[in-house]
């Protein structure tokens, strides 16, 4: 428990309207979008990098554990405060600072909304790639502690390869930036990428600086439909494999698109074994020409349907289930479990014949869904996990689906972080040695071990 002097410091930095310590408010922030729980003794609504820097001081200074949060998005138990303590809210913290148009960068706080931000600088011509599926609601501070990417990551990559500087507070206090506003900038470590991904564990960041690109001219995208699951996991390998880069190639199997056909209703044909969504972007002939190959390979894998979206109005409609997918799945039982693990593209059907053999084999409803252009699947469990003996049965067919994507060469996760669902399995990637670094280097930033503790670095 946190001293009530202590919280009365807190109150004098953030004003009693942002500290938080009713039971309503605690529960509230206990939990985010995975389904892990942990009750905090305090939440904290600063208003700025110095108020951050206020609280971390008294935090340090009497080894309360801080758990910094954005939105709750996160899937993997990243914002859960498992040791209690502070969770510290950047939601407040939502500016954007500056927007450069000639050097084309923006400055936001860590609380800035993803969308917010992609439809501000659409407005001056200008163009912010990552696009995770939260993008609604999620922060770019928790983009940045996650790695977050999305179905643009085919062609434009995930956060970290947007990034030109962040501002970010230590465990103790002292205000660091990191990077700037320039295209290149190799002084010194790569800062960026040590705090990018680290989920709140060795910095609280508080400002964002991202590079932006030019809005491109003309985007199309294609649905195709397939009467068999290998058709549509063929098809990804055969355009990736065929120089094309797509902005997004998205995947969603028969469960999914009928749990959206079945809250949604915008008319997915039920029958279909796979679905398959692609998009490109660039100079309009470029694009209708990629447009006719794709359409070509897809009726080569034998697509039985092929979409074309030739307006704005058609390309929302075609995106509109894959967008909600999540949602809907969440619909359909109190629990789901969405998982994301990446393997190389071209062993993307023996994964995603191998997570449909896995739900068979416990007899639980797994949707599959992936952004198949960079071999990143998302395994929807919906479930419930107050029936013991279920539950027992969704944790065996998580661990076996991520001991099948490690056999074929890929990794834990793409963009979800590992957080506490995935702590037990990072010796399946990293040696000893490799953790203990890890470690080490915690220890040098945080050492007393308050930032997000009980999390992947122990």
């Amino acid at each position: 428990m946190i001293r009530e002097e202590t919280i009365q410091k807190f109150r004098e930095i953030v004003g009693p309207d942002a500290c938080l310590s009713s039971v309503e408010d605690l529960i509230n922030y206990s939990y985010d979008s995975s389904v892990d729980e942990a009750m905090p003794d305090v939440v904290l609504l600063p208003q700025g990098t110095e108020q951050v820097s206020a609280i971390m001081k008294v935090a340090n200074e009497e080894g309360i554990p801080v758990t910094p949060r954005g939105a709750g998005t996160n899937l993997s138990g990243g914002t859960v405060p498992m040791k209690g303590g502070i969770v510290l809210v950047l939601t407040r913290m939502n500016r954007l600072i500056k927007l450069s148009k000639e050097d084309r960068y923006a400055i936001v706080e860590a609380g800035h909304i993803n969308l917010d931000l992609q439809n501000r600088v659409k407005a001056e011509g200008l163009f912010y790639p990552p696009d995770p599926a939260s993008w609604s609601v999620s922060t770019l501070g928790g983009n940045v502690g996650e790695n977050a990417g999305g179905p643009r990551g085919v062609k434009y990559g995930v956060t970290r390869d947007w990034l030109l500087g962040l501002k970010v507070v230590l465990a103790d206090g002292r205000i660091i930036q990191a990077g700037g506003i320039t295209a290149k900038n190799v002084t010194g470590i790569d800062l960026i990428s040590l705090f990018t991904g680290s989920e709140g564990c060795l910095g609280i960041v508080t400002e964002v600086t991202v590079k932006l690109l030019p809005l491109p001219p003309f985007q199309q995208s294609i649905q195709a439909f397939f009467p068999q699951l290998d058709g549509a996991s063929r098809t990804v390998a055969r355009i990736i494999g065929s120089g094309i880069v797509p902005v997004a190639l998205e995947l969603m199997d028969k469960v999914v698109v009928n749990m959206i056909e079945d809250s949604a209703h915008i008319g997915l044909p039920r029958d279909v074994e796979g679905t398959l969504l692609i998009m490109v972007d660039g100079e309009e002939a470029t694009c209708r020409k990629q447009v006719e190959v794709m359409e070509k390979i897809c009726r080569d894998e034998g697509s039985s349907d092929i979409q074309v979206a030739q307006s704005a109005e058609e390309e929302d409609k075609l995106w509109l289930g894959r967008r909600s997918a999540f949602g809907v799945m969440s619909r359909k039982r109190p629990t789901c479990v969405l998982e994301d693990v990446t393997v190389p593209v071209s062993n993307l059907p023996a994964m995603i014949k191998g997570t449909v053999e896995i739900g068979k084999k416990y007899n639980l409803t797994i949707g599959v869904m992936a952004h198949a252009g960079d071999g990143n699947t998302h395994p929807m469990i919906v479930t419930d996990k107050r029936d013991r003996e279920e539950w027992k049965r969704v944790e065996k067919a998580v661990s076996e689906i991520f001991h099948l994507a490690v056999d074929l060469g890929g990794t834990l996760s793409g963009e979800h972080g590992i957080g506490l669902s995935k702590k037990p399995f990072i010796p399946l990637i990293m040696n000893d040695d490799a953790r203990r670094l890890m470690v080490e280097i915690k220890s040098v930033l945080d050492p007393k071990g308050i930032l997000n503790p009980g999390k992947f670095i122990e």
